[in-house]
């Protein structure tokens, strides 16, 4: 599985979405409050959109399918699950990068400056 897991996350960093490119212009080079943030990272099965390890802290970016009920409940476990590992999960969906980058950032930075887990 971690094999397979390291190769589908190579793949993900070459093709990110339009919403991925942009927060990652805010978070790449200790840009997000001179933290080190990690893209496209595998964490046991799971491949989470950003993490930054010193933190222990995780943003997932989420597209319209993660408001459909599966969606949620699949978001649920895989949230669970991670929280178990120690991180904090924080959800930004794809809209609020495009209509409230500000917001968005804003949200994040509050979560880089809590406590980790």
């Amino acid at each position: 599985m971690a094999v397979k897991n390291t190769t589908l996350a190579k793949n993900l960093r070459k093709r990110p979405t339009d919403a991925e490119n942009i927060l990652w212009l805010h978070l790449r080079l200790k840009n997000m409050e001179g933290l080190k943030f990690r893209r496209q990272q595998p964490i046991g099965e799971y491949i989470v959109d950003f993490v930054c390890f010193e933190k222990k802290l995780i943003i997932e970016l989420d597209g319209s399918q993660h408001l459909a009920i599966k969606g949620k409940e699949k978001d649920k476990e895989r949230d669970e699950w991670l929280q178990s590992q120690g991180f904090k999960v924080r959800r930004v969906l794809n809209n609020e990068i495009f209509e409230n980058l500000e917001g968005a950032l804003e949200f994040i930075r509050d979560s880089c400056k809590s406590p980790s887990p």
